[in-house]
């Protein structure tokens, strides 16, 4: 178990990283140049703006009442925290699996940029966004999912809370707990935070199920049970009982992750640092059942991307225009904490627009699929706007079979069973397992991708132009893919 960082070493480490700023100052004028007291103040100052960052495991963006999941108070606390601040409704992590997307939030780059495609460290030459707040005088916090942001040097933690210390990250008691002794540190330390606060739900086991049982010998309490009657299955997955029963246990798992996030948000305001924190929430890729995680569909990467940020985000403002996803995290933290952006990231801050500006260029969001946990390689590539997306799929050979963490439990057996004697669910099942090249869908009248629009004449001439989006993105950003791409394009 992580030996938990006590009060007195948590402030001489603060302490050496305030010298190490004043030691900065002075070479700095040394050196010939002199920061200016509104510069010195935002760097050294109590009055830069702390940062939580509140994570769910594989939450659908419509899971959130919020986003439109019809189980009543299902997310009370998430909701909350949408009414007072910003919600995104175009918003999108770049690769929908756990470690690969939080690697492209803490270094603002595609993952065949930063060197974690899958379930590896970055490269080590790549900067992160704990380097250069510990830079600024920032006290870096962690709590659950640890082993997903790697190398643990590049992440520079003052603060390391294991998801076994906090319930298998499914204890929102405890989340309060080490939330508040991280704050209360920060308060005595007189420094600027910044916590990363992940919860382990709503991740595979579901809560109460029996996959959880078989896992861990146990099931992990929680407060309320969603019922097979309240539950609503996605429109990508058939009405199966199976189906009804284990998506009731992932609904339950979610509304124990919105207690997790009401319990941190809670140690925030009971600490005093409510009005003095950017605050954002979002899921790290869609929900584990087919068509969703670890694919590149409107289901795989769209998240439920919520910002408050007392005296600066609008309460209640509702986003609907402007594309985000998560190459874009980190410019934005830097841009909000008044630090400079860093050479070779991918993505853009989004500032302005929790200024209230609009902003050019936020019209479309690109994602990628490389590999699963188990390192099998599924290539897929995508481009989305407001209305279409194409997803190519260079793995589809009509032999290679998916195979990936979703197919685990009780879904993918259900349905396998049924599409015996159900066609519609033997299609669907034959098109999850083997795919096909190339996939169009109108994502604004069909989100559960159930109509693949790729072989319709009438849609040639949108199908054209969104394979030539892909591929310039591909080449812009050095996809080692492109060249397979092209030659794809060129024969069919």
């Amino acid at each position: 178990m992580e030996t938990i960082i006590n009060r007195r070493s948590f402030l001489k480490k603060c302490a050496a990283i305030a010298a190490g700023l004043v030691s900065a100052k002075a070479e700095a004028v040394a050196g010939g140049f002199v920061l200016s007291n509104r510069t010195l103040e935002m760097h050294l100052g109590p009055k830069r703006p702390n940062f939580l960052f509140i994570t769910a495991d594989d939450m659908n963006y419509n899971s959130v009442g919020v986003y439109g999941c019809g189980i009543s108070d299902i997310t009370p606390n998430i909701d909350r925290l949408a009414t007072e601040g910003m919600r995104f409704t175009q918003a999108h992590i770049t690769i929908a699996v756990c470690q690969p997307s939080r690697s492209v939030l803490m270094t603002g780059r595609y993952p065949h940029r930063n060197g974690a495609e899958g379930f590896e460290p970055i490269d080590i030459n790549v900067p992160t966004l704990q380097e250069q707040l510990r830079q600024a005088g920032y006290i870096n916090g962690i709590m659950g999912k640890n082993a997903h942001l790697a190398p643990r040097e590049k992440f520079c933690w003052d603060y390391y809370i294991l998801g076994t210390e906090l319930g298998r990250g499914r204890d929102p008691a405890l989340y309060y707990q080490y939330a508040r002794r991280f704050f209360e540190n920060a308060k005595a330390a007189n420094k600027p935070f910044y916590l990363m606060a992940n919860s382990q739900d709503p991740h595979r086991p579901f809560a109460g199920s029996q996959q959880e049982r078989d896992k861990w010998k146990t099931n992990m309490p929680y407060s309320r049970k969603i019922t097979r009657q309240e539950t609503e299955i996605p429109g990508f997955l058939p009405e199966l009982p199976d189906v009804r029963q284990e998506v009731s246990e992932y609904f339950t798992s979610v509304h124990r992750c919105d207690e997790t996030v009401g319990s941190v948000l809670r140690a925030l305001k009971d600490t005093g640092f409510e009005d003095n924190t950017l605050v954002m929430f979002l899921s790290d890729n869609g929900m584990a059942f087919p068509f969703a995680k670890t694919n590149c569909y409107l289901n795989s990467t769209k998240t439920p991307w919520i910002v408050r940020w007392p005296g600066v985000v609008k309460p209640g403002t509702v986003d609907t225009d402007h594309f985000i996803s998560g190459i874009d995290y980190m410019p934005t933290i830097l841009d909000a904490a008044g630090l400079p952006q860093v050479e070779g990231m991918d993505g853009t801050s989004f500032l302005p627009r929790l200024n209230g500006q609009r902003q050019k260029g936020r019209d479309k969001v690109f994602t990628v699929f490389h590999e699963t946990s188990a390192k099998r390689r599924f290539e897929m590539r995508c481009v989305q706007n407001k209305t279409y997306g194409y997803i190519y799929n260079a793995w589809s050979d009509g032999q290679t079979v998916f195979k990936n963490e979703s197919q685990s439990g009780l879904t993918m057996n259900a349905m396998k069973q049924a599409a015996k004697t159900d066609p519609y669910i033997a299609a669907r099942v034959q098109l999850f397992l083997y795919r096909v090249p190339e996939e169009l869908y109108n994502f604004a009248e069909d989100p559960d991708a159930l109509h693949n629009l790729a072989d319709d004449p009438v849609y040639k001439e949108q199908l054209n132009l969104m394979r030539q989006e892909l591929l310039a993105w591909m080449e812009r950003t050095k996809d080692s893919l492109a060249p397979v791409f092209r030659h794809f394009i060129l024969s069919v």
